[in-house]
């Protein structure tokens, strides 16, 4: 059975920073695309990254290039979401989810999801 931990969320200040957490278990890790997705009150869940597990693939949100940062440690079944620069426009609760195959494939494909972690920035 496929589990999948978010962790690292809280209560942050405009222009800060947190890092998020995704720890899975019960799947072969490092065959699995890992992707991040936020869904903020009132509004769909949107994609924000993902990261494969050839090359180092990785994928963004415009709304979050150059302030977030997706890596992987195959060693810990860990997936990490640096996110930098922080706004109120981040905040949401942030979920990650698994997909078989080495590159981040349509929402559609992540059949395994976490429960959630809340990020909350004050303006």
């Amino acid at each position: 059975q496929v589990r999948l931990v978010e962790s690292g969320g809280g209560l942050v200040q405009a222009g800060g920073s947190l890092r998020l957490s995704c720890a899975a278990s019960g799947l072969t890790f490092n065959k699995y695309a890992i992707g991040w997705f936020r869904q903020a009150p009132g509004k769909e869940r949107e994609g924000v990254s993902c990261i494969g597990t050839v090359d180092g693939s990785t994928v963004y949100a415009d709304s979050v290039k150059g302030r977030f940062t997706i890596s992987r440690d195959d060693a810990k079944n860990t997936v990490y979401l640096q996110m930098n620069s922080l706004s109120a426009e981040d905040t949401a609760i942030y979920y990650c989810a698994a997909a078989p195959g080495p590159y981040c494939p349509r929402r559609a494909d992540f059949g395994s999801w976490g429960q959630g972690t809340q990020v909350t920035v004050s303006s």
